[in-house]
C-alpha cells in the first residue's frame, strides 16, 4: 500500500472503488490498523470509493514522538484528503477514529458530506487514567494490555466463536508502535469535543454496541444530544470493536445511511487510463493485471488500453451498481456464455466484493433455470476448480 505525506507526517493508505463514486473515509481505532475495516469495506466497496488509512503511529504509518492532540489527528486526515485531491468526503471512524472524524468535521465542515461515528465518544475521562496507560505502554509495550483490551473489545461469545479473527487483531495490537499508541492515549485523555459538536452541520449516524464497556451507549447518546443532525443505532450482542464483530450489520446500517445522503451520482463518462487501471487492480489484483499488461506486446497493447479505460474505467467505475452486483452479473453472464476462463478469473474477486458462498450457490442454481443445466453443471465444476472441495460437486 502507498504511503503519502500529509500534515507533516506520513500515512499509509488504501484507496479503492469506482473512480466516479463518492469517497468514504474510514479511520481506525486505537491499537488497530486499516485492516480492521476489511469486513465493512467488502460490503460497501463498489458503491463508494473507500479510503482507509493507518492513523499515525499505527500499522505502517510511522509514529511521531511529539505532543499530539485529537486536532492533530484531524489535520492528518484533512491533509490526506488534500494530498489525494479529494475536495469532499463522507467520514466514518471507530473509537479513536470516531474522535478524529468529529474533530475534522468541526475544523473543516465544508469538506464533510456526512459522518459515521462508531463506538466512540466526545469526552473520555479521566486524563490521569489515559496517562497511566500511556506510561505502561512506553515501559512494557502494547503486549502488556492486549488481553484486557480484547476482553473489552469483543463479547465473550465472539471471542469463543472466532479465534482466527482475534488472533489477527491481537497480532496488530501487539505490533503497534509503543510511542504511537502512547501519544494517541494522551490525545484521548486531553480531548473534549463536546463544545464543538454544535458546529458540525453534517448529517450523522452514531452506532454503539449494547455491550460495549469502553464507550457505552450513554456516550453515544451524549454525542447525539450535541449534534444538530444525529441518529442513533444500538447493535445487540456487540461490544467495542463492532466493525470487526459485526461487519455485515455495521455495513448495512452505515450503507443505508450513506445512501440517503449520497445525492445523485451520474454515469461515468470518459475515464483516464489510470483510473480504469486502479479499478481493474482493485478487483482482479495487481499481479494478474501487471501480467496481462506486460504480456500484451505491441499488437494487443491497444486492446489492453481499451478494456482498461472502457470496461474497468467507465463500466466498473460507474457507481450506480455496487461491485458486488457487478460481480454477480458478470458470473451469471459467463455461465450463460460458457466462458470458463473469465468465470474462474472472477470467482475470488466476487468473494472479495461481498458475495458469500451461499449467494454464489444460489446464483448458479438460477443459471440452471435460465441458461440450462449443462451450463450450471459446468459452473459448479469451475467453482470447485478454483475454491477446492468447498466449492461443491459438479
Amino acid at each position: 500500500m502507498p504511503v503519502i505525506r500529509a500534515n507533516g507526517t506520513h500515512l499509509n493508505y488504501d484507496l479503492s472503488g469506482p473512480s466516479g463514486a463518492p469517497v468514504l473515509v474510514l479511520s481506525n481505532s486505537l491499537g488497530t490498523t486499516l485492516a480492521m475495516w476489511d469486513g465493512v469495506a467488502a460490503h460497501l466497496r463498489g458503491r463508494y470509493r473507500i479510503l482507509r488509512y493507518d492513523t499515525r503511529g499505527h500499522g505502517a504509518s510511522p509514529a511521531r514522538d511529539a505532543e499530539t492532540a485529537i486536532e492533530d489527528l484531524a489535520d492528518d486526515l484533512i491533509g490526506l484528503l488534500d494530498a489525494l485531491g479529494i475536495a469532499q468526503a463522507h467520514l466514518a471512524g471507530l473509537s479513536l477514529g470516531g474522535m478524529t472524524v468529529q474533530a475534522a468535521a468541526a475544523r473543516a465542515p465544508e469538506r464533510v458530506l456526512s459522518l459515521g461515528l462508531l463506538a466512540t465518544a466526545a469526552f473520555m475521562p479521566s486524563r490521569e487514567s489515559w496517562a497511566e496507560r500511556a506510561a505502561t505502554v512506553r515501559a512494557q509495550g502494547t503486549g502488556a494490555l492486549v488481553e484486557a483490551t480484547l476482553g473489552r473489545w469483543f463479547t465473550a461469545g465472539f471471542r469463543e466463536a472466532a479465534p482466527p479473527v482475534l488472533a489477527r487483531i491481537r497480532e496488530d495490537f501487539v505490533a503497534c508502535d509503543r510511542t504511537g499508541y502512547a501519544r494517541a492515549c494522551e490525545a484521548i485523555g486531553a480531548m473534549d469535543l463536546r463544545p464543538v459538536l454544535g458546529r458540525i452541520p453534517a448529517p450523522t449516524l452514531v452506532i454503539a454496541g449494547r455491550e460495549d464497556p469502553a464507550t457505552p451507549p450513554a456516550m453515544a447518546e451524549e454525542i447525539c444530544a450535541g449534534l444538530p443532525q444525529a441518529e442513533l443505532v444500538l447493535l445487540p450482542r456487540a461490544a467495542h470493536l463492532l466493525a470487526v464483530e459485526h461487519p455485515a450489520a455495521t455495513a448495512s446500517h452505515l450503507g443505508a445511511f450513506l445512501d440517503r445522503h449520497r445525492g445523485a451520482v451520474p454515469a461515468t463518462g470518459a475515464v483516464p487510463f489510470a483510473a480504469g487501471l486502479a479499478n481493474r487492480k482493485a478487483v482482479l489484483g495487481d499481479a494478474h493485471v501487471e501480467r496481462s499488461l506486460a504480456g500484451a506486446g505491441s499488437f494487443a497493447g491497444p486492446w489492453q488500453d481499451f478494456i482498461t479505460r472502457t470496461a474497468w474505467g467507465e463500466v466498473w467505475g460507474d457507481p450506480r451498481l455496487p461491485w458486488k452486483t457487478r460481480s454477480l452479473v458478470t458470473l451469471a453472464l459467463m455461465v450463460a456464455l460458457g466462458r470458463e476462463e473469465e468465470f474462474k478469473l472472477h470467482i475470488r474477486p466476487a468473494l472479495a466484493n461481498g458475495v458469500d458462498p451461499d449467494e454464489l450457490q444460489a446464483l448458479l442454481l438460477q443459471t440452471a433455470v435460465y441458461a440450462g443445466v449443462p451450463a450450471a453443471n459446468a459452473a459448479f465444476r469451475w467453482v470447485r476448480d478454483v475454491l477446492g472441495e468447498e466449492g461443491g460437486q459438479g
